[in-house]
Protein backbone atom coordinates (compact mmCIF):
# COMPACT_ATOMS: atom_id res chain seq x y z
CA UNK A 1 0.00 0.00 0.00
CA UNK A 2 1.38 3.58 -1.08
CA UNK A 3 2.35 5.90 1.64
CA UNK A 4 -0.61 8.04 2.64
CA UNK A 5 -1.43 10.82 -0.02
CA UNK A 6 -2.49 13.75 2.39
CA UNK A 7 -6.37 14.63 0.88
CA UNK A 8 -7.81 18.00 2.79
CA UNK A 9 -9.54 17.88 5.95
CA UNK A 10 -12.61 17.70 4.16
CA UNK A 11 -15.05 20.04 4.76
CA UNK A 12 -16.23 19.23 8.48
CA UNK A 13 -15.13 21.03 11.28
CA UNK A 14 -13.86 19.60 14.83
CA UNK A 15 -16.78 21.93 15.87
CA UNK A 16 -20.04 20.40 14.15
CA UNK A 17 -20.02 18.23 17.13
CA UNK A 18 -22.61 15.38 16.49
CA UNK A 19 -22.20 15.47 13.27
CA UNK A 20 -18.86 14.69 13.09
CA UNK A 21 -19.69 11.56 15.07
CA UNK A 22 -22.70 10.48 12.87
CA UNK A 23 -19.73 11.12 10.18
CA UNK A 24 -17.09 9.06 11.58
CA UNK A 25 -19.68 6.15 12.58
CA UNK A 26 -22.11 5.86 9.52
CA UNK A 27 -19.55 6.84 6.79
CA UNK A 28 -17.88 5.28 4.10
CA UNK A 29 -14.18 4.81 4.36
CA UNK A 30 -12.04 5.17 1.86
CA UNK A 31 -8.54 4.42 2.29
CA UNK A 32 -5.84 6.64 0.87
CA UNK A 33 -2.50 5.25 2.02
CA UNK A 34 -0.85 3.72 4.97
CA UNK A 35 1.58 6.30 7.46
CA UNK A 36 4.58 4.31 7.32
CA UNK A 37 6.13 5.91 10.26
CA UNK A 38 3.68 3.90 12.89
CA UNK A 39 4.61 0.84 14.59
CA UNK A 40 0.94 -0.26 13.93
CA UNK A 41 -1.35 -0.13 11.19
CA UNK A 42 -2.19 3.36 10.45
CA UNK A 43 -4.34 3.79 7.80
CA UNK A 44 -5.03 7.03 6.13
CA UNK A 45 -8.48 7.53 4.94
CA UNK A 46 -11.55 9.21 4.07
CA UNK A 47 -14.90 9.19 5.06
CA UNK A 48 -17.83 10.09 3.54
CA UNK A 49 -21.32 10.29 4.42
CA UNK A 50 -24.91 12.35 2.96
CA UNK A 51 -22.85 14.80 0.99
CA UNK A 52 -20.41 15.19 3.95
CA UNK A 53 -16.43 14.49 3.58
CA UNK A 54 -13.77 14.65 5.65
CA UNK A 55 -10.30 13.10 6.31
CA UNK A 56 -9.46 10.56 9.41
CA UNK A 57 -6.68 8.20 10.63
CA UNK A 58 -8.50 4.04 10.72
CA UNK A 59 -6.39 1.65 12.97
CA UNK A 60 -7.93 -1.66 12.61
CA UNK A 61 -7.21 -3.85 15.14
CA UNK A 62 -6.16 -6.76 13.24
CA UNK A 63 -2.74 -4.07 12.91
CA UNK A 64 -2.15 -4.15 16.29
CA UNK A 65 0.69 -5.36 17.74
CA UNK A 66 0.48 -7.41 21.24
CA UNK A 67 1.98 -5.88 24.09
CA UNK A 68 3.23 -7.81 26.84
CA UNK A 69 2.26 -4.91 29.78
CA UNK A 70 -1.15 -4.08 27.89
CA UNK A 71 -2.26 -7.94 27.78
CA UNK A 72 -6.09 -6.66 27.90
CA UNK A 73 -8.27 -4.98 25.34
CA UNK A 74 -7.15 -3.17 22.44
CA UNK A 75 -5.33 -0.49 21.35
CA UNK A 76 -8.47 0.99 19.31
CA UNK A 77 -10.66 0.36 22.49
CA UNK A 78 -8.22 2.43 24.28
CA UNK A 79 -7.90 5.19 21.99
CA UNK A 80 -11.51 5.25 21.99
CA UNK A 81 -11.60 5.64 25.92
CA UNK A 82 -9.36 8.08 25.94
CA UNK A 83 -11.85 10.28 23.63
CA UNK A 84 -14.22 9.81 26.09
CA UNK A 85 -12.68 10.74 28.93
CA UNK A 86 -11.34 14.08 27.54
CA UNK A 87 -14.98 14.54 26.54
CA UNK A 88 -16.15 14.39 29.83
CA UNK A 89 -13.74 16.81 31.56
CA UNK A 90 -15.07 19.48 28.45
CA UNK A 91 -11.71 20.55 27.52
CA UNK A 92 -11.79 18.85 24.01
CA UNK A 93 -8.16 17.46 24.12
CA UNK A 94 -8.80 14.60 21.99
CA UNK A 95 -10.16 14.24 18.05
CA UNK A 96 -13.77 12.96 17.77
CA UNK A 97 -12.45 8.81 18.15
CA UNK A 98 -15.32 6.37 17.25
CA UNK A 99 -15.02 2.25 17.41
CA UNK A 100 -16.48 0.90 14.45
CA UNK A 101 -16.13 -1.54 11.65
CA UNK A 102 -13.98 -0.80 8.40
CA UNK A 103 -11.91 -2.67 5.17
CA UNK A 104 -9.57 -4.21 7.55
CA UNK A 105 -12.41 -5.47 10.14
CA UNK A 106 -13.11 -3.13 13.31
CA UNK A 107 -10.60 -0.19 14.26
CA UNK A 108 -10.20 3.00 16.16
CA UNK A 109 -11.90 5.67 13.18
CA UNK A 110 -10.51 9.74 14.55
CA UNK A 111 -11.13 12.69 12.49
CA UNK A 112 -7.88 13.76 10.95
CA UNK A 113 -6.47 16.79 12.52
CA UNK A 114 -4.40 19.33 9.79
CA UNK A 115 -1.93 20.65 12.47
CA UNK A 116 1.32 21.18 12.91
CA UNK A 117 3.23 18.61 15.39
CA UNK A 118 4.87 19.61 17.91
CA UNK A 119 8.82 19.18 18.03
CA UNK A 120 12.01 21.21 19.06
CA UNK A 121 12.89 21.88 15.32
CA UNK A 122 9.73 23.50 14.07
CA UNK A 123 6.67 24.55 15.65
CA UNK A 124 3.92 26.82 13.98
CA UNK A 125 0.14 27.75 14.53
CA UNK A 126 -0.35 29.34 17.86
CA UNK A 127 3.61 29.10 19.04
CA UNK A 128 6.52 26.47 20.26
CA UNK A 129 5.44 24.33 22.71
CA UNK A 130 8.74 22.30 22.58
CA UNK A 131 12.36 23.70 22.67
CA UNK A 132 15.30 22.96 22.88
CA UNK A 133 17.70 25.94 25.10
CA UNK A 134 21.33 26.76 26.36
CA UNK A 135 22.36 26.77 30.17
CA UNK A 136 20.73 24.81 32.88
CA UNK A 137 17.55 27.09 33.47
CA UNK A 138 14.05 26.78 31.21
CA UNK A 139 13.78 30.63 30.82
CA UNK A 140 10.51 32.72 31.66
CA UNK A 141 7.33 31.44 29.69
CA UNK A 142 8.70 27.65 30.04
CA UNK A 143 8.89 24.62 32.02
CA UNK A 144 12.01 22.40 32.30
CA UNK A 145 11.95 18.62 30.93
CA UNK A 146 15.57 17.36 31.23
CA UNK A 147 18.66 17.24 29.04
CA UNK A 148 19.03 16.08 26.12
CA UNK A 149 21.96 14.91 23.67
CA UNK A 150 22.40 16.95 20.51
CA UNK A 151 25.34 15.19 19.45
CA UNK A 152 28.72 16.00 19.33
CA UNK A 153 28.91 15.33 22.73
CA UNK A 154 26.71 18.05 23.47
CA UNK A 155 23.84 18.46 25.66
CA UNK A 156 20.78 20.85 26.06
CA UNK A 157 18.06 21.05 27.74
CA UNK A 158 14.41 20.21 26.67
CA UNK A 159 11.72 22.26 27.98
CA UNK A 160 7.78 22.58 26.91
CA UNK A 161 5.59 26.08 27.03
CA UNK A 162 4.21 26.94 30.17
CA UNK A 163 0.98 26.75 28.45
CA UNK A 164 -2.65 26.15 29.79
CA UNK A 165 -3.59 24.18 26.87
CA UNK A 166 -0.56 21.65 28.00
CA UNK A 167 -1.25 21.83 31.70
CA UNK A 168 -4.45 20.65 30.61
CA UNK A 169 -3.48 17.83 28.83
CA UNK A 170 -1.09 17.08 31.97
CA UNK A 171 -3.94 16.23 33.75
CA UNK A 172 -5.54 14.17 31.32
CA UNK A 173 -2.57 12.21 31.06
CA UNK A 174 -2.94 11.54 34.61
CA UNK A 175 -5.93 10.43 34.56
CA UNK A 176 -6.25 8.08 31.87
CA UNK A 177 -2.64 6.88 32.96
CA UNK A 178 -0.64 7.38 29.39
CA UNK A 179 1.83 5.72 28.92
CA UNK A 180 3.55 7.49 25.64
CA UNK A 181 3.03 11.27 25.59
CA UNK A 182 5.29 12.11 23.24
CA UNK A 183 6.40 15.86 21.47
CA UNK A 184 4.84 13.88 18.02
CA UNK A 185 1.55 13.20 19.57
CA UNK A 186 0.71 16.77 20.30
CA UNK A 187 -1.02 19.08 17.37
CA UNK A 188 -2.02 22.32 17.51
CA UNK A 189 -4.72 23.99 14.89
CA UNK A 190 -6.26 27.04 14.85
CA UNK A 191 -4.99 27.74 18.20
CA UNK A 192 -6.15 24.07 19.77
CA UNK A 193 -4.18 21.95 21.27
CA UNK A 194 -4.81 18.33 20.51
CA UNK A 195 -3.35 14.76 22.10
CA UNK A 196 -3.09 11.73 19.61
CA UNK A 197 -1.97 7.85 19.79
CA UNK A 198 -3.42 6.68 23.10
CA UNK A 199 -3.63 2.63 22.44
CA UNK A 200 -1.24 2.72 25.34
CA UNK A 201 -3.13 3.95 28.41
CA UNK A 202 -5.57 2.97 31.46
CA UNK A 203 -3.39 0.14 32.47
CA UNK A 204 -3.92 -0.66 36.42
CA UNK A 205 -0.36 -0.14 37.35
CA UNK A 206 1.01 3.28 37.15
CA UNK A 207 2.84 3.53 33.98
CA UNK A 208 2.85 7.43 33.31
CA UNK A 209 5.72 8.23 30.35
CA UNK A 210 5.10 12.20 29.15
CA UNK A 211 7.18 14.91 28.63
CA UNK A 212 5.20 17.38 30.25
CA UNK A 213 6.40 17.25 33.93
CA UNK A 214 6.83 20.39 33.60
CA UNK A 215 4.12 21.34 36.76
CA UNK A 216 5.38 17.95 39.11
CA UNK A 217 3.94 18.64 42.23
CA UNK A 218 2.65 21.86 41.55
CA UNK A 219 -0.43 22.72 42.74
CA UNK A 220 -3.85 21.90 40.65
CA UNK A 221 -5.66 25.19 39.26
CA UNK A 222 -9.11 25.76 40.63
CA UNK A 223 -10.41 24.91 36.86
CA UNK A 224 -8.42 21.34 37.27
CA UNK A 225 -10.12 20.66 40.48
CA UNK A 226 -13.38 21.11 39.59
CA UNK A 227 -13.40 18.75 36.63
CA UNK A 228 -11.46 16.18 38.39
CA UNK A 229 -14.92 16.21 40.65
CA UNK A 230 -17.05 16.12 37.77
CA UNK A 231 -14.93 12.83 36.72
CA UNK A 232 -15.54 11.42 39.95
CA UNK A 233 -18.89 12.15 39.68
CA UNK A 234 -19.41 11.04 35.91
CA UNK A 235 -17.16 7.90 37.16
CA UNK A 236 -19.91 6.38 40.19
CA UNK A 237 -21.15 2.83 39.32
CA UNK A 238 -23.82 3.43 36.72
CA UNK A 239 -22.67 6.77 35.94
CA UNK A 240 -22.80 7.06 31.96
CA UNK A 241 -19.37 7.38 31.49
CA UNK A 242 -18.42 4.16 34.15
CA UNK A 243 -20.67 2.49 31.90
CA UNK A 244 -19.17 3.76 28.91
CA UNK A 245 -15.78 2.99 29.84
CA UNK A 246 -16.28 -0.25 31.00
CA UNK A 247 -17.30 -1.49 27.48
CA UNK A 248 -13.91 -0.32 26.23
CA UNK A 249 -11.52 -1.03 29.10
CA UNK A 250 -11.63 -3.90 31.93
CA UNK A 251 -13.45 -3.49 35.54
CA UNK A 252 -10.02 -3.18 37.25
CA UNK A 253 -8.81 -0.55 34.34
CA UNK A 254 -11.95 1.75 35.47
CA UNK A 255 -11.03 1.33 39.10
CA UNK A 256 -7.70 2.69 38.74
CA UNK A 257 -8.84 5.64 36.89
CA UNK A 258 -11.38 6.18 40.11
CA UNK A 259 -8.19 5.98 42.20
CA UNK A 260 -6.62 8.15 40.01
CA UNK A 261 -9.10 10.98 39.89
CA UNK A 262 -9.36 10.58 44.13
CA UNK A 263 -5.51 10.89 44.42
CA UNK A 264 -4.90 13.62 42.75
CA UNK A 265 -7.88 15.13 44.35
CA UNK A 266 -6.34 14.16 47.35
CA UNK A 267 -3.43 15.82 47.04
CA UNK A 268 -4.45 18.83 45.33
CA UNK A 269 -0.79 18.30 43.12
CA UNK A 270 0.31 17.32 39.88
CA UNK A 271 2.04 13.79 40.05
CA UNK A 272 5.48 13.23 40.18
CA UNK A 273 7.81 10.77 38.34
CA UNK A 274 7.61 7.59 40.61
CA UNK A 275 10.56 5.83 40.12
CA UNK A 276 9.25 2.42 38.73
CA UNK A 277 8.95 3.28 35.27
CA UNK A 278 10.94 5.59 32.80
CA UNK A 279 9.33 8.95 33.29
CA UNK A 280 10.21 10.06 29.70
CA UNK A 281 9.08 8.03 26.42
CA UNK A 282 11.51 7.19 23.94
CA UNK A 283 12.13 9.10 21.49
CA UNK A 284 10.75 12.00 23.46
CA UNK A 285 9.55 13.72 20.21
Amino acid sequence: MPAAERIPAGRVSVASGTDVMELLTRGELTVRGRIREASNAVLYCSVSYDGREAACVYKPVAGERPLWDFPDGTLAQREVAAYEVSEATGWGLVPPTVLRDGPAGEGMCQLWIEGSESDPESAEDGGELLALVEGAEPGEGWKAIGFADVGEGRTALLVHADDERLRRLAVLDAVINNADRKGGHLLTDAGRLYGIDHGVTFNAEDKLRTLLWGWAGEPLTAEAVGVLESLRDGLAAEAPLALRLGELITGAEVDAVRARVAALLSSGKHPVPGGEWPAIPWPPV
